[in-house]
């Protein structure tokens, strides 16, 4: 008789573990939610104040540029003599080639100058705060790897 009793109470106990881990309580729909890394990005300007690329620190090739974030996806660089125009997007990923702890893309394009077009890729977003957002890229050629950090003004 206690076999009886037992076999079901096992089951059911299975079943509660199985429904937990099932569950989507880690927040996971948040991540792939771009809206507020692309509110805090758009309010003010900002500055790259770490630019690594494979290894070389190239942050001195934006110094004194801010960055503006603007509507219509349009992304400024001036220094008050140069200005250049790319363009910005921030997006979903779901496939998590470059950085599993990342749901989402930070886009930035630009044509020229080269220095300006090196930052051209899709970036996977480290951390983001108020005032910082932290970027690498794994470069699928030579699986050298780039961060890039923008800071607010």
């Amino acid at each position: 008789m206690k076999r009886l009793i037992l076999i079901p109470a096992l089951f059911c106990l299975f079943m509660l573990n199985v429904a937990s881990m099932c569950s989507s309580d880690d927040n996971s729909s948040s991540s792939t939610d771009p809206t507020p890394v692309i509110n805090t990005v758009s309010q003010g300007t900002w500055r790259i104040t770490s630019y690594v690329d494979s290894g070389n620190n190239e942050t001195s090739d934006f110094t004194g540029y801010n960055f503006t974030f603007a509507a219509g996806n349009v992304l400024t660089a001036t220094n008050g003599i140069n200005t250049y125009i790319g363009s910005w997007s921030v997006t979903s990923d779901d496939s998590n080639d470059d950085n599993p702890s990342s749901d989402l893309d930070f886009n930035i394009t630009f044509v020229n100058p080269a220095n300006f077009a090196d930052l051209t890729d899709d970036w996977d977003i480290v951390s983001y705060t108020a005032t910082t957002i932290s970027l690498i890229d794994v470069s699928g050629g030579n699986g050298g790897t780039d961060t890039l950090v923008f800071t607010k003004n």
